[in-house]
């Protein structure tokens, strides 16, 4: 379906929230392919989210999020959406909206080493994997043992190689850690499983909130760091792993760091199979040219140590 401009998704928000008085609205961060998203001013300077999925898929995925962010009480030490309406869309769905979260966007290669912002996102995500369970699997998010989750990752693979697209060096270094188990051996935690820059909030020095849940799942806690592994600094990414290990009450398991640079590499085969999916020739290209740019620079860059 054709994109909902800003000016649309502010009038879904006038009809999602009693009384809104919108005053501008514009465009918002990217939220991946599956959703029109948009930032809108009420009268009174709050700012609101708006998003509105474009498939039936996406719908589905938006109405898990809510329930879990409703199920979201217990103290975190960050932000995380709170839904304020929701409107069915004519096409099946929902629009939701929710207060814009504080601070900004976290740019990875622009964190630092330290005790300050690296620190205080390693302990954010040790409260967001030590959140009950159950949280999770009652609002109907998916869940996976590590097993499963192996598996999974390996069907992915799969798909990918299918396509023609995958230069096949990948396909070998990527294979190579699938296939041993021994590298698999977590405890399946929640996760967010698709933090971004654009999805994580800072105001500078510390973690503000946390977006973006439609990926949530019970599953590898090595996914919430893979946008870590590719993007930051490796001395801020260990800053974020110290503080990490510290808020929890057992070590993370010693193969998290390699699988969370797997994930961030698996990350490029998904957008393939995402362009491919929805038919998005301009998605399709960019994730081939970004897979042919890894691949000449794979043996330099090795997943393990």
């Amino acid at each position: 379906m054709p994109a909902r401009s800003p000016r649309v998704l502010a009038a879904l928000a006038t009809a999602a929230v009693r009384g809104l008085d919108v005053v501008a609205a514009g465009p918002a961060e990217s939220d991946g392919a599956d959703f029109d998203v948009a930032l809108v001013a009420a009268g009174d300077g709050q700012r609101y989210v708006v998003r509105a999925p474009r498939r039936a898929a996406a719908a589905a995925a938006l109405d898990a999020e809510v329930e879990l962010l409703k199920g979201l009480v217990e103290p975190l030490p960050f932000a995380v959406p709170e839904v304020v309406g929701t409107t069915p869309l004519p096409d099946g769905g929902r629009c939701v909206v929710h207060p814009e979260l504080p601070g900004h966007p976290l740019d990875p290669g622009a964190l630092r080493p330290g005790p300050g912002l690296a620190a205080s996102l390693g302990a954010g995500l040790a409260a967001l994997h030590r959140i009950d369970g159950t949280v999770f699997s009652e609002a109907g998010v998916p869940v996976y043992d590590a097993e499963q989750y192996r598996r999974r990752r390996l069907s992915e693979l799969d798909r990918a190689a299918g396509t023609g697209h995958v230069p096949p060096r990948l396909l070998t270094r990527w294979e190579a850690l699938m296939e041993d188990v021994a590298h698999w051996r977590f405890a399946a935690t929640p996760v967010h499983g698709d933090l971004v820059g654009e999805h994580v909030r800072t105001d500078g020095s510390r973690l503000t909130g946390i977006t973006g849940w439609v990926d949530a799942k019970i599953a590898d806690p090595a996914d919430d760091f893979a946008w870590l592994a590719v993007g930051a600094d490796p001395d801020a990414l260990e800053s974020v792993l110290e503080a990490y290990a510290h808020a929890l009450p057992e070590p993370p398991d010693p193969d998290l760091l390699l699988r969370a640079r797997l994930a961030g590499e698996l990350a490029l085969a998904r957008w393939l199979l995402l362009g491919l999916r929805i038919e998005d020739p301009e998605i399709v290209e960019d994730a081939r040219r970004m897979l042919d740019e890894l691949a000449t620079h794979a043996d330099a860059h090795p997943l393990g140590p």
